[in-house]
């Protein structure tokens, strides 16, 4: 009985052996990640303010002249700074994060994912950068100057810094994952979970929900709604285009195997 049990103890090691390597390799890429993200925020951290302000442009531009932003809280000309710097060594270590990731993952995969994994992981990065740009460069001064505009003529704007961060940041968040759609929509019709007939067929649902969606993630007005229903749905249709070019594609290469044969 005693050789027995000795004979499967190399066996339980060995399926250990894998899992902890991994579990391993698991923390290294994760470290290398954090450290990145430390290091870009180290490096920026002298220029907090200024990041600040450059964020702030949008809305200090249309205010009246003397006009200014506000602090309301003890520690908000510390905090405010100091949580957009981290937020944007995030937003900038997101290649290298996502590498390492991909890092991890990629053994695992056959030839054929990774040559298909890897124009997404770059679009996506693309995409929620350009959703990033679009709410800043077009969004924000449309947005701010309804805003400003909006009110009575003796109200003066004096926004607290803080709530401002936490109005653009997750401006930022929604319009860069809304900016994902065309990714989201073409993996649905390659992995099989739907068809381009039966997504195309549900576009008023489709249109009906990314105004939902846009209600819910941007202010109750209707510019900001409509700045971001409006590119989901033309980002939908674009998913849907590179999913009809690449379903396209197979049926030729299919008919192309079948007439080798």
């Amino acid at each position: 009985m005693s050789t027995s049990d000795d004979s499967q103890e190399p066996s339980n090691d060995q399926k250990q052996a894998p899992l902890i390597e991994h579990l391993i390799e698991l923390r290294s890429r994760l470290m290398r990640a954090v450290i990145a993200i430390l290091l870009i925020f180290l490096g920026l951290y002298a220029f907090s303010n200024d990041i600040y302000l450059f964020v702030a442009e949008p809305l200090m531009a249309l205010l009246p002249p003397g006009s200014q932003m506000i602090a309301t809280e003890v520690a908000s000309p510390f905090l405010a700074p100091f949580k957009l710097t981290l937020v944007t060594a995030l937003f900038i270590a997101v290649p290298f994060v996502l590498h390492q990731a991909w890092s991890f993952i990629a053994p695992g995969l056959y030839d054929n994912e990774k040559a298909l994994a890897i124009p997404i992981l770059v679009s996506s990065i693309l995409l929620f950068y350009a959703g990033a740009a679009f709410a800043y460069y077009v969004v924000f001064p449309l947005l701010f100057a309804f805003f400003t505009q909006a009110g009575p003529e003796n109200i003066t704007v004096m926004t607290d810094i803080n709530q401002y961060l936490n109005f653009v940041l997750k401006l930022f968040f929604a319009f860069g994952v809304a900016f994902e759609i065309p990714v989201a929509t073409f993996l649905l019709i390659l992995s099989g979970a739907t068809t381009v007939e039966s997504l195309s067929q549900k576009r008023p649902y489709i249109i009906l929900g990314c105004f939902v969606i846009g209600m819910v993630l941007t202010p109750p007005d209707v510019i900001s709604q409509s700045l971001l229903a409006i590119p989901m749905y033309l980002l939908y249709e674009v998913g849907l285009l590179f999913g009809r070019l690449v379903r396209k594609r197979r049926a030729e290469k299919a008919a192309e195997a079948s007439g080798e044969e």
